[in-house]
């Protein structure tokens, strides 16, 4: 039974990763969802960020997440205010599906955290996997890609800790600035090496 921490800079593909990763037959269990499911509407989640940035965050009965992003990634202090709300959630959430996951006999689960090194998580973890792009791609995916403004998406990026610093903290780097099918070929080298397979 190993837990496996994979993560990656914004935009860097980390996405496409993990959806391999479930093809191979890893369980995967995302933070990212996780930090939907914490504050939907009715969750303690959602009553504390409206707390503590008020009901103008709110459009038509849920948290407008583009919008108290765009608060968040231009605020340091904002940011360090929501992430004391979200991320103890988020942590409880995903400890309790990795715990169902080993319940129901999962040799290797996977959770997909972006914040990983940010947040000190390192240690939970067999081993880290990091899906690296160059910083200039991670812009070029944002912008492009997901349509967000430059500047925006620089402070999106700037907001995490560099990319290169977390590629030499991993245990295991998967070079995402290729095709989808050099990315494949990466992912299942490891996989193989992970499972024994």
């Amino acid at each position: 039974m190993k837990l496996i921490g994979l993560t990656g800079g914004v935009g860097s593909g980390k996405s496409t990763v993990a959806e391999i990763l479930r093809e191979l037959g890893a369980t995967v269990i995302d933070a990212d969802e996780a930090a939907h499911a914490v504050y939907e509407p009715g969750t303690p989640g959602f009553d504390a960020v409206v707390r503590e940035f008020g009901s103008g965050f709110v459009r038509e009965g849920v948290i407008d997440r583009r919008l108290l992003g765009g608060l968040v990634f231009a605020d340091e202090e904002a940011r360090q205010r929501l992430n004391a709300i979200v991320h103890p959630l988020v942590r409880d959430w995903m400890a309790h599906r990795t715990l169902e996951a080993f319940d129901r006999g999962a040799e290797i689960v996977v959770q997909d955290v972006p914040l990983l090194y940010e947040s000190g998580l390192e240690g939970l973890f067999s081993s880290v996997v990091l899906v690296w792009t160059p910083p200039e791609l991670q812009l070029e995916r944002l912008v492009r890609g997901r349509g967000v403004p430059a500047e925006r998406a620089r402070a999106m990026i700037a907001a995490q800790m560099p990319i290169d610093e977390k590629r030499m903290r991993s245990h295991h780097v998967i070079d995402n600035s290729g095709t989808v099918e050099e990315t494949r070929r990466q992912v299942e080298e490891m996989w193989a090496q992970m499972s024994g397979r």
